[in-house]
């Protein structure tokens, strides 16, 4: 299934002027640092496999398997992986399968031939018989089975094992798109939930001051049954509801739930950046869980943490 069979069956659900937009937005979403890519290349009777796998890391961490006639060209395939990937802890392998006909030890003919007319030669001489099963003797002298030349990277072998290196990562880079899709839609929910919350505090918030208000009152009417002054206790009043107000935190967090999205639409390589907004989110909803006194307002505060908490979870897996 191709990248743009996914997408539009993400998108089918909207109008025409919405596809549009989210097709354009597509090509500027973030992405995951987990991905699978996998090429095969034919050369010369030779199955030659490429496979790539990613996971979250803060930096590139690239571990390599390289089958031994193509460790000359690490260092190359190290810059590809890393110009491509950027971060993630990257496992990298390269391995070939041959054909059997590849596979097979070849028989040196010439010392085959050399060690039957020795053979031939001492028989005659010494009045020796000639072995019954040639072949089982002759294949069984030292060197006639003759040893695997070493082989030599050609340019165009290179090349085409190039091509499938290329292949493998561009799967890769597909397969953190299509993540990156399923976390900015994740992470939209969230947002959205952090901000339905947010406002569905304000009616408690202004309840409180009156429910302070009476609170100090009757303690101090019924529990001390002292006189007092109104005008004192409305200036108290005042010092403490200031103290206890939450109306900076809420536009702060406010703020930083929008930066979190247009960060989001700057593309890849934003994940770091996202991790820091995540921390100043929390900091402000931490802040107006220790200003809240009511037990519905803090009941609130823990569901905006839950949300946010998923939030920081998945930021850590994307570019």
């Amino acid at each position: 299934m191709s990248i743009h069979t996914i997408l539009s069956a993400k998108i089918r659900f909207f109008s025409k002027k919405d596809v549009i937009l989210r097709r354009k937005f597509y090509f500027i979403m973030i992405q995951s640092m987990t991905g699978y890519g996998k090429a095969t290349v034919a050369y010369a009777g030779k199955k030659i496999n490429i496979e790539v796998k990613s996971l979250n890391s803060k930096a590139l961490d690239l571990q390599t398997r390289i089958a031994p006639l193509y460790r000359e060209k690490e260092m190359e395939l190290r810059q590809m992986v890393a110009q491509a990937l950027e971060r993630g802890k990257v496992d990298f392998s390269l391995w070939v399968e041959k054909d059997d006909a590849q596979m097979a030890a070849p028989i040196n003919g010439a010392i085959l031939e050399n060690y039957y007319k020795q053979i031939v030669s001492i028989s005659q001489d010494k009045n020796i018989p000639l072995p019954q099963d040639w072949f089982t003797t002759l294949l069984r002298m030292p060197d006639v089975m003759g040893k695997v030349e070493v082989e030599v990277l050609e340019d165009e072998e290179w090349s085409a094992v190039k091509v499938g290196v290329e292949q493998a990562l561009e799967q890769l880079v597909q397969f953190r798109k299509q993540e990156g899709i399923a976390l900015h839609a994740k992470f939209t929910e969230k947002l959205d939930n952090i901000e339905k919350l947010l406002l569905s505090i304000e009616p408690y918030e202004k309840s409180r001051v009156e429910k302070i208000r009476e609170r100090i009152t009757e303690a101090l009417e019924k529990t001390i049954s002292v006189d007092y002054d109104k005008n004192r206790l409305e200036q108290e009043l005042i010092y403490y509801i200031e103290k206890l107000d939450i109306n900076e935190e809420k536009q702060r967090l406010s703020n930083h739930l929008k930066y979190f999205r247009e960060t989001m639409a700057e593309g890849h390589g934003q994940g770091k950046k996202l991790g820091f907004i995540a921390q100043e989110m929390g900091r402000e909803i931490n802040t107006t869980g220790s200003k809240s006194n009511q037990a519905e307002m803090q009941n609130i505060v823990v569901m905006m943490k839950d949300e946010l908490e998923q939030i920081k979870e998945q930021v850590l897996n994307v570019m």
